[in-house]
């Protein structure tokens, strides 16, 4: 069966422990924004870039915490 990805918007907010309100605050847009996107199953290409790079800088300072850097 296949698996279904999780949706960016979702693994963001679950990732940094935030809200989909205070994702659109640090993105600056509109706070139904987020929803809006998951709801369209549509993110616009600078807002997944975004996502990826936040997601991506936090799995590095995990590492460098991890050693001791």
């Amino acid at each position: 069966m296949e698996q279904k990805e999780e949706n960016l918007v979702k693994k963001t907010c679950r990732e940094l422990k935030i809200t989909q309100k205070e994702l659109a605050e640090m993105m600056g847009v509109n706070a139904i924004t987020p929803s809006q996107w998951i709801t369209k199953n549509s993110i616009p290409e600078w807002a997944d870039k975004f996502m990826n790079l936040i997601l991506e800088n936090k799995k590095i300072k995990t590492l460098l915490t991890h050693l001791n850097i």
